[in-house]
């Protein structure tokens, strides 16, 4: 990803949140994508997808883990998407495939993601590329007030 793809990435992040539903959720700007991308200790890593024209038409958003387990790193895919018109013509499992070509690299043990339980497409193309659900496990997060209220009630 260069920094030129940015603001393609951006428009492609809210056009994710309107297919989960959740546009009003999408609050990144361009400036914070920019610098978690490219400032000075980056912390968010990606790829993008070209189609034959050279226009990007997907991306992969994704940073480290470590499993205390395994004793090594592995990859958080936060996002991967491919805008509907090139759906099913590669680009998504190559970007899959490019972060699993990382972890092996790498030397790192997983490569891991959400899937929203609805997305059964998503879910599908995660299974023919062999992956598997965590079946057992549930995602918890704290944000917004929530999230202020906890940190603000230390002793």
């Amino acid at each position: 990803m260069r920094p030129d793809d940015v603001p393609t990435v951006l428009r492609l992040v809210r056009e994710l949140a309107a297919y989960e539903e959740a546009e009003h959720e999408a609050l990144m700007t361009d400036e914070q994508l920019r610098t978690a991308l490219f400032g000075e200790t980056p912390a968010l890593f990606g790829h993008v997808a070209e189609d034959a024209d050279g226009e990007v038409a997907g991306f992969a958003l994704w940073f480290l883990t470590f499993s205390t387990w395994r004793g090594t790193h592995g990859i958080h895919l936060e996002d991967l998407y491919v805008s509907p018109g090139h759906r099913g013509t590669g680009l998504g499992r190559e970007l899959l495939r490019t972060l699993a070509q990382e972890c092996t690299d790498r030397g790192f043990a997983r490569l891991e993601w959400s899937v929203l339980d609805w997305n059964t497409p998503s879910i599908d193309f995660y299974r023919a590329a062999g992956a598997v659900p965590m079946d057992g496990w549930t995602v918890f997060r704290l944000t917004d007030d929530a999230l202020t209220r906890f940190a603000a009630a230390r002793r």
